[in-house]
């Protein structure tokens, strides 16, 4: 019997969420839910230095808009917990300990003095950054240099020392991967990586691992960049004695630049414009802020939508997935390995499809809170509803509806009169007081009876024509009248929306503003 899929995704609470991570979110969360199995969401928080305050409850609330929703975390609790790496500090030791009693790590009582001074003596034209690796390891202070009784002196005086790897000088490791296929690295390019810090706590390499382990997780997936780490994880999995339990990985690529000369940034999204982070995120230590897509306008249907398709597709010509959608045709095996450009107009255009297609009732509550943020009141939810099926087509972030609805639930402070007055004539201006003529007394002029966009324009354009005017030589200053510029639905819908007494006293306020 196959054991069950367990993915997971672990951040560290160091800052905003980069969309290249909720892309790596949504694929452990596809995978999970395509096979029936669990998404554990871990935070790994052991680089204490590192730690920003809100970080934390700012990953969980990303997760929660996308609609991306754990199965085990340090909220929910689960039966594999803790679920933060500070929480669990108490693990690691006995697994470092056990690496260094199997000959595979070491310890290693170097000072920062020592270590600065190694890389100086070391340092070659050809190698400027020297590593604590197997040419320099038997050259500093450190269990495999020492003698025994002199290592087991220091342990016992509480000389301060961290945990390294004994990488091997010559080796091949070999995986597969589940996007790249066969991938093999040669041990002795890298160097002997720290395990267990000296205040006790693991770092990535050792805690990834062991979480892993104890966890039952049967597939990692994580950003190409992790790929030259893999060495030596691998070979933790087999000193631990886990090699058979080891997850299946799978590097995901990297969401480049729009020119797609490198990894996007958010200096990048500062610098050209778009946010690159899922909702706004204020660095409390520089306050510094950096927007994100919810704030500018995005639906998270669309946020999801469009990080799907950054490095994925199903083989056929379809963009717009639902999440059920996606659940069901994602497979891994169609994640391109190399990186995907991330094009910011292609991103807005999933999101005006995403309110072109979606219900008036799902975007209400988001239309209502943006004209109300804005200052714009709402009281009629009948109304708003209306106003929503005629601007959705026209909008393509949620920030658009301000715009494009204002006018219904507000008369224009101000009038584009500059557009209207160069063809401005008498004979229009009785026509429009004609026109309010006949709205004040429909008994007077069948075709205004009925408040009905279908009868208000045939009624306008009839009275045009037996005025001697062409009707489309009235219809602009007509919107502007209503509107306030040259933009908005149709004029007669508008019309009928604002209802008979508000279009009569916009259109006499704007006689005035059209003749000074």
């Amino acid at each position: 019997m196959s054991k069950k899929v367990r993915v997971r995704f672990a951040p560290s609470p160091t800052g905003g969420l980069h969309l290249g991570g909720v892309r790596t979110v949504l694929y452990n969360y596809l995978f999970a839910r395509q096979n029936g199995g669990d998404f554990v969401l871990r935070i790994e928080d052991t680089d204490q230095s590192r730690f920003v305050p809100g970080a934390e409850e700012y990953i969980f609330t990303c997760l929660d808009w996308c609609g991306l929703h754990p199965d085990e975390d340090p909220h929910k609790g689960g039966p594999y917990g803790p679920y933060r790496q500070s929480e669990r500090k108490s693990l690691y030791r006995q697994y470092a300990e056990q690496l260094v009693k199997s000959g595979h790590a070491y310890y290693a009582f170097d000072r920062p003095e020592e270590l600065d001074s190694m890389r100086e003596r070391f340092k070659t034209p050809n190698n400027p950054s020297p590593q604590y690796d197997h040419n320099v390891r038997m050259e500093m202070r450190n269990s495999c240099s020492l003698t025994l009784e002199e290592a087991e002196t220091l342990l016992e005086d509480g000389v301060p020392h961290v945990i390294r790897i004994r990488m091997p000088e010559n080796e091949t490791v070999t995986f597969t991967d589940m996007i790249r296929g066969e991938v093999s690295f040669h041990t002795g390019l890298v160097d002997d990586k720290v395990l267990l810090k000296a205040d006790g706590m693991p770092t990535y390499h050792l805690a990834v691992v062991v979480d892993d382990y104890l966890m039952k997780i049967t597939h990692a997936f994580r950003g190409e960049e992790w790929l030259p780490s893999a060495p030596v994880h691998l070979l933790l999995w087999k000193y631990l004695g886990w090699g058979s339990s080891m997850p299946q990985w799978a590097h995901l690529p990297l969401i480049l630049k729009p020119d797609g000369n490198g990894k996007l940034s958010k200096r990048d999204g500062d610098r050209l414009g778009f946010p690159v982070f899922a909702m706004n995120w204020t660095d409390p230590r520089s306050q510094e802020l950096t927007k994100g897509f919810r704030e500018i306008g995005f639906l998270p249907e669309a946020f999801v939508n469009l990080l799907a398709m950054l490095g994925w597709n199903d083989g056929t010509d379809q963009e717009i997935f639902t999440l059920e959608e996606l659940i069901s045709r994602f497979s891994m095996d169609r994640v391109h390995k190399g990186g995907a450009k991330f094009d910011f107009e292609k991103a807005k255009w999933f999101n005006h499809e995403w309110i072109k297609r979606s219900e008036i009732a799902r975007l209400k509550p988001d239309v209502k809170k943006v004209l109300e943020n804005k200052g714009v009141p709402v009281n009629n939810e009948a109304v708003l509803e209306k106003v929503i099926g005629l601007v959705k087509e026209r909008c393509t972030l949620l920030t658009d509806f301000y715009e494009q609805s204002k006018f219904f639930f507000e008369a224009p402070a101000e009038l584009d009169v500059d557009s209207v007055k160069p063809k401005w004539t008498n004979e229009k201006k009785v026509l429009f007081e004609s026109f309010v003529a006949a709205l004040k007394s429909p008994n007077g002029h069948a075709s205004f009876e009925k408040w009905a966009a279908p009868e208000l324009e045939t009624g306008f354009k009839k009275l045009a024509t037996d005025e001697g005017i062409k009707p489309g030589e009235v219809m602009m200053p007509l919107r502007v009248m209503l509107v306030g510029g040259k933009y908005g639905p149709g004029v007669f819908e508008i019309m009928e929306t604002i209802g008979k007494e508000e279009t009569v006293r916009r259109i006499e306020f704007a006689i005035h503003q059209f003749i000074k």
